[in-house]
């Protein structure tokens, strides 16, 4: 594969080339790339922004993740920040630090998974910086988007006897962690090839995850609101308890509400894992969780891709799975940690 070094072109040079084919989709982009800061106008609606940044060897492993799909999930996983707050993501710029070990070829096509994301969400790349690194990659992609005022939703407005919803289906990002990270080991004790056993669902959802466009889109067809809303990027029970101390309640969740996969969920039991755990400390799914009150239940019931899965209590009552068994136990919250 033919190799151009970085150095060739000069930092000028890299985010020329990076960018040369750059489109613009929204009307609220009124300066794109190209000047010392982009130039956004909303046009009234609130802006809503977030932004994440992205570690190799602690957020990803190149081993595994074709830097295109890479490119693709470091937005997708800043968009979903910005579903989860009911709104329209319009905007987004990307950082990134990287060491002699890539390639004008590397990169290129890290930024072409990047440019699906935004065609496949309709979001513009409006800026951004580029750095050498001592060692690996890091990626901080910062998302803007907008929202009818007054209108955004927060993690801190549930409320007892609201109902608790997820989006999807939850644990499968974790099951092809645990793939793909079994394979690596195999790989670098033997050198066998990896032997992915053609399980293609729990792959995707690990290194090419979607956000819940639909999800949103179909909130505003339908006119409801979420009184709170998470993306579920740490694990079920993390993110349902970040919305409950956010809101000063507890929580029932039924485990055989939970919704799974059938063939992640065989896939768990030859791995001897547990679906439920998976689920609730997996993280990584992008779905969303949110509440709302009980006259939406009607309308959320017919949605195939959303899931009652419990309900909004008072704080006192604490926070808790019931099992298919009708076992009560305490959630804890064991999910993905950054900072470990």
């Amino acid at each position: 594969m033919e190799r151009t070094e970085i150095a060739d072109l000069g930092e000028f040079g890299l985010i020329h080339h990076l960018t040369a084919n750059n489109e613009t989709r929204n009307a609220s982009t009124v300066l794109s790339v190209g000047d010392d800061g982009a130039v956004i106008d909303h046009f009234g609606r609130q802006t809503v922004v977030s932004t994440d940044l992205l570690i190799e060897g602690i957020h990803f492993d190149l081993s595994y993740t074709p830097l295109k799909h890479l490119g693709y999930k470091s937005v997708i996983v800043n968009l979903s920040d910005i579903y989860a707050m009911n709104a329209t993501p319009s905007q987004i710029t990307v950082n990134i630090g990287f060491s002699n070990r890539f390639s004008l070829e590397a990169l290129t096509a890290f930024y072409d998974g990047i440019y699906a994301a935004c065609e496949q969400y309709g979001v513009d790349l409006v800026g951004g910086d580029t750095s050498s690194s001592q060692k690996g990659l890091i990626i901080s992609v910062t998302a803007i988007g907008e929202v009818a005022p007054d209108q955004y939703v927060t993690r801190k407005g549930a409320q007892p006897n609201q109902l608790i919803c997820v989006s999807g289906e939850l644990g499968g990002a974790f099951l092809g962690l645990t793939l793909l990270e079994r394979e690596k080991k195999i790989f670098a004790e033997t050198g066998a090839q990896p032997d992915l056993e053609n399980q293609a669902y729990i792959v995707g959802k690990l290194l090419k995850p979607e956000a819940r466009k639909d999800i949103v889109q179909w909130f505003q067809e339908n006119q409801i609101q979420p009184t709170a809303m998470i993306d579920v990027s740490d694990g079920l029970s993390s993110d349902i308890m970040h919305i409950c101390k956010q809101s000063g309640t507890g929580c029932v969740l039924y485990e055989d509400k939970i919704p799974f996969n059938e063939e992640a969920r065989e896939f768990a039991y030859k791995l001897k894992l547990d679906p439920t755990a998976c689920a609730l400390s997996g993280g990584e799914d992008y779905e969303l969780l949110f509440t709302v009150d009980q006259k939406d239940f009607e309308a959320i019931r017919q949605n195939p891709y959303l899931s009652v899965i419990g309900y909004i209590t008072p704080a006192e009552e604490g926070m808790h799975l019931i099992t298919r068994g009708g076992n009560k136990h305490a959630l804890v919250a064991q999910g993905w940690n950054h900072l470990r």
